[in-house]
């Protein structure tokens, strides 16, 4: 969860970009990040694969008006809204971007190419057509907030009783890691500019609170040495990690909330 979600990316930077807030180029190099390249498939109107630049400019001329992240994991459909097969392809990647005011969602299917010891990532985004109704289980940022609080605390918690809270090495450098990106305004940069300061609060809060759970996971079985005291762990980290999922989701849609794009 560390990691950004690139639907997160996509949503947050084509936000920024419909608001008028940035560049057409400066999104999609935001939007790729790391990886070699990204291409988009199935748009409306288009033959074949197109960048990122005019896959967003087609979207915005076909009545775009801002886009919203579904991180959807089995059992928890987080930000979907149907059909059954776009549910699916989402479920699958475990992540999709929405667009607002046009029926279309677009799911992200990654890739690794190269030779051995060049590797690079490349992505092809599949438009396909979504349903317009309301998103499943996405909270407000006012919600998010107090729910992440309140994980926060849990989860240091559960993970200090259960003897695997952040001890050894590996740990340490998890902490360390996280120390350094919100130092340098991570959340901000991730966000795009235009977002509402809640919603970087809230990004920043729930990447701190998915560190400590892949710190967790991470790291063995930590104290917890018989069969209970795993499960017990894995039972006492599930919640949270559902509710950090949550926050996210609420950060990136924080332009769409209540219908209107913000400018």
């Amino acid at each position: 969860m560390l990691e950004e979600p690139r639907s997160g990316l996509l949503a947050a930077w084509g936000n920024a970009l419909l608001a008028g807030l940035v560049s057409p180029d400066d999104a999609a190099l935001a939007i790729v990040g790391e990886d070699a390249v990204h291409r988009v498939e199935g748009l409306p109107g288009e033959a074949g694969p197109v960048g990122l630049t005019l896959a967003l400019g087609r979207l915005r001329g076909l009545g775009a008006t801002g886009f919203r992240v579904a991180l959807p994991v089995p059992g928890h459909p987080l930000g979907l809204s149907g059909p059954a097969d776009f549910n699916a392809r989402a479920l699958e990647a475990e992540e999709a971007v929405i667009a607002y005011g046009v029926p279309y969602g677009l799911v992200p299917e990654v890739s690794e190419v190269g030779p051995e010891g060049d590797l690079h990532v490349e992505v092809v985004w599949r438009v396909l057509p979504v349903r317009e109704a309301p998103p499943a289980d996405v909270p407000s940022l006012g919600e998010a907030e107090r729910e992440l609080a309140e994980a926060l605390r849990d989860a240091t918690a559960a993970l200090s009783r259960l003897d695997v809270a952040g001890s050894g090495p590996v740990a340490e450098a998890a902490v360390d890691a996280y120390r350094a990106r919100a130092e340098g305004g991570r959340g901000r940069d991730v966000l795009a500019p235009g977002y509402p300061p809640r919603a970087v609060r809230v990004l920043e809060l729930a990447q701190r609170v998915g560190l400590l759970i892949s710190v967790a996971y991470e790291n063995g079985h930590g104290g917890a040495v018989s069969a209970s005291e795993i499960a017990a762990r894995g039972a006492a980290l599930r919640p949270v990690e559902r509710v950090a999922r949550r926050a996210l989701v609420a950060a990136y849609n924080a332009y769409v909330e209540g219908g209107e794009v913000r400018r």
